[in-house]
């Protein structure tokens, strides 16, 4: 398939996704989840109303007739799965390229992070790029994303340590978790408590460690994110301890 601009792609693409549009009921239930609603941080998304397994499948349609430039500009696209769709393009370009190519990809996402704007959308991307990228290279620019004060840079931050937890590095994690005990949005309390459970799972004593030092000053959210795993007794230990606050 052989396009001749990014105009060209996004209607191909309008044109498969209309197809598979759901019923109001799940449009609904999509927006609530992704906060695609007044007063909230994605208020003024635009969504169409896909499951993500089509909008996966479509990605690895068009990914080898779409180039760079045709994928960013679907990046900055105001549609929702759009975004979507070519965050999964760059992360299946990004996982076959050499590490020039690797480095171009990855310069393309962060100077777009303000299009990566939700929680799904970065947690379907951040591990793939970011996290591989950084975790191969200097760790300037992640330090600069976690202490932005900018919510997507700091969950893109957190969620690219994902892949660094895959391979059993945990240092930056449990820094940026201890960096964000006071933070107040729960998309960072959760991503925190989420990152700390996946350590739980490769070393327990590394979480332990963590919780017994900290309990006491995390936000219930990330506490309760970061125990789901442990047994009921430890559960009901840390919750206890942590309404000693």
């Amino acid at each position: 398939m052989k396009t001749n601009s990014s105009q060209n792609i996004k209607i191909l693409l309008l044109k498969d996704l209309k197809i598979h549009i759901e019923s109001q009921d799940f449009i609904q239930f999509t927006k609530k989840l992704l906060n695609i609603c007044n007063g909230r941080y994605a208020q003024d998304d635009m969504l169409l109303g896909v499951r993500v397994h089509h909008q996966r499948f479509l990605a690895k349609k068009y990914s080898a007739s779409i180039n760079l430039k045709e994928i960013e500009k679907l990046l900055q696209d105001e549609i929702h799965e759009l975004r979507f769709i070519a965050l999964a393009i760059l992360s299946q370009k990004y996982k076959k390229a050499n590490n020039d190519f690797k480095s171009k990809i990855a310069e393309i996402y962060l100077r777009n992070y303000r299009y990566i704007n939700n929680w799904d959308l970065v947690d379907t991307s951040a591990p793939h790029i970011s996290g591989h990228y950084w975790y191969n290279n200097e760790l300037d620019k992640f330090w600069e994303f976690a202490k932005s004060g900018n919510l997507w840079k700091e969950r893109i931050s957190m969620i690219s340590t994902f892949y660094f937890i895959r391979q059993n590095r945990f240092e930056e994690t449990l820094k940026l978790v201890e960096m964000f005990l006071n933070h107040k949005h729960d998309l960072i309390h959760k991503a925190s408590g989420w990152m700390l459970r996946e350590i739980g799972k490769r070393d327990i004593e590394s979480l332990i460690t963590f919780l017994d030092k900290y309990v006491t000053k995390m936000p219930r959210t990330m506490l309760r994110y970061s125990i789901e795993k442990l047994s009921q007794s430890q559960k009901k230990l840390y919750l206890s301890l942590s309404n000693m606050r």
